[in-house]
């Protein structure tokens, strides 16, 4: 797996705020045709062909919100997989769905790159049954380059692209278990993904 850049680890950078962000241009996310939607066996075996050639993925998963004090999630319901031309967003309700993407996040030698991933691999490991492999937190890398404190997909894409990254709170709050996602959904999610293996690239990291 790449491995973070050891330089500038004793610089101190400032991780830029929501006004300063606000001002830039819009980072171009992928559109539903650049989307693939994976909830059978069939499509999920098709997609793990399609992602087999890249040496990296972004990652991400989401979540039916708990809203109850004491309720415990038993997701992730979706898992995002994304190379810099195409994104596949998996329903892990079917069982020969789930065990194909527990068998593509278990697979070695692929780095699979995302945000705020310490509850993504507890949720995995509850549910699917799998370690994931290969994994590299893209907050780590930027704290070992001398930003002080989580940058986020919006802080990185930001730094790396200065552009603004558009993240919808109505789609992050919305009901992921649903057997029919939305489009609003399948482009928030597929793009979490999607900006993550952008700002992986970015870094240097797929040359390391």
């Amino acid at each position: 797996m790449a491995r973070p850049h050891p330089s500038a680890q004793q610089t101190r950078h400032a991780t830029p705020d929501k006004d300063a962000i606000a001002l830039l241009p819009v980072f171009e996310r992928l559109g539903p045709d650049r989307i693939t939607l994976v909830s059978t066996g069939a499509a999920a075996r098709e997609a793990a062909a399609a992602l087999a050639d890249a040496p990296a993925w972004g990652f991400d998963t989401e979540s039916k919100p708990t809203f109850r004090v004491g309720e415990q999630s038993d997701g992730p319901h979706i898992l995002q997989l994304s190379t810099c031309k195409r994104a596949w967003v998996f329903q892990l309700h079917e069982p020969d769905c789930r065990a194909v993407a527990a068998e593509l996040l278990a697979a070695g030698g692929i780095a699979k790159a995302g945000f705020g991933l310490g509850d993504d691999r507890k949720r995995i490991i509850h549910k699917l049954g799998v370690e994931p492999a290969g994994v590299l937190e893209l907050n780590s890398v930027f704290r070992e380059r001398g930003y002080r404190k989580d940058m986020g997909v919006k802080g990185a894409v930001a730094v790396l692209f200065n552009q603004r990254f558009i993240k919808s709170k109505k789609a992050a709050t919305s009901n992921w278990a649903n057997p029919r996602l939305t489009e609003a959904q399948l482009v928030y999610a597929a793009n979490d993904a999607y900006a993550a293996i952008r700002v992986y690239q970015a870094l240097g990291l797929a040359a390391s």
